[in-house]
């Protein structure tokens, strides 16, 4: 598909969908010569938040209006479906800010994939209570028992709140955020509700990056399944009318985290 009045070519992949809609819109384009300051406008021409740029050799870059990601994981997802859907093959190796892994797209419908893939070593810690402070101001919610610093690329904060209904009422001060985050060196605040049997809702917010809230986040799921030790169906999205899923499944070596993609256009 090409942008609007451009002759910028992409396909824009819903990834981590929800019993078969919804998902966060992903732009996926092939590596070129384009300048990096060009990539960084490809989400809003595309309708999307992220961009994602494939080569030949299976490099993998992620771009947000901010800037270069080094990992993305709804973007990871539908990387690995848009390759599954060019060449009829589930596996594929990929390679991101210099670590290479496999990724793996089933196919479950016409141009539905169910993708996984090992998003990398996690790295977990618990915060001082100034960080916890600091950032339960800004997204606006009384200190938070449980709360932990999870890095996979770059560090974010895990922050348990006891109820669905305190998550889907969260009105953060996004410029405070973005302050804090900024500040504390992290990428954003992934908010969750306890577990209960494994299922859970989320919401991540990353002003710093360029997305205030993200429909769908994947890494940020895998840091919490590792933080937690159990596999996950975490619910994201509704907060903004696009329902998404992320799985995690806690493995001897790591987690391998991916949901549902959906080639649309």
């Amino acid at each position: 598909m090409s942008a609007p009045g451009s002759s910028l070519e992409f396909t824009v992949v819903h990834a981590c969908r929800r019993d078969g809609s919804g998902g966060s819109p992903t732009a996926v384009l092939d590596e070129s010569s384009m300048p990096d300051a060009e990539r960084r406008l490809v989400p809003a021409r595309a309708g999307a938040s992220h961009a994602v740029f494939l080569a030949p050799d299976g490099g993998v870059r992620f771009f947000t209006a901010a800037g270069e990601l080094p990992a993305c994981g709804h973007g990871t997802v539908a990387a690995v479906a848009l390759l599954a859907h060019r060449t009829g093959k589930p596996e594929h190796l990929l390679r991101v800010s210099g670590r290479t892994f496999w990724g793996q797209a089933v196919s479950v419908g016409d141009a539905v994939f169910d993708a996984v893939f090992d998003p990398g070593p996690i790295v977990t810690r618990s915060p001082d209570q100034s960080e916890i402070s600091e950032m339960c101001a800004a997204i606006g919610v009384g200190p938070a028992a449980g709360a932990a610093i999870a890095t996979l690329g770059r560090p974010r904060m895990l922050l348990p709140v006891t109820e669905r209904a305190v998550l889907d009422e969260l009105r953060p001060d996004f410029d405070r955020l973005r302050a804090a985050t900024d500040r504390l060196g992290l990428l954003g605040c992934y908010v969750y509700t306890i577990p209960d049997d494994g299922r859970a809702a989320a919401r991540m917010f990353a002003p710093s990056i360029g997305v205030p809230e993200d429909i769908a986040n994947a890494n940020s799921t895998a840091c919490l399944a590792a933080h937690l030790g159990a596999d996950l169906r975490v619910d994201m999205g509704d907060r903004l009318g696009s329902p998404a899923t992320v799985t995690a499944t806690v493995q001897p070596g790591g987690v391998l985290v991916g949901g549902q993609a959906a080639i649309i256009r």
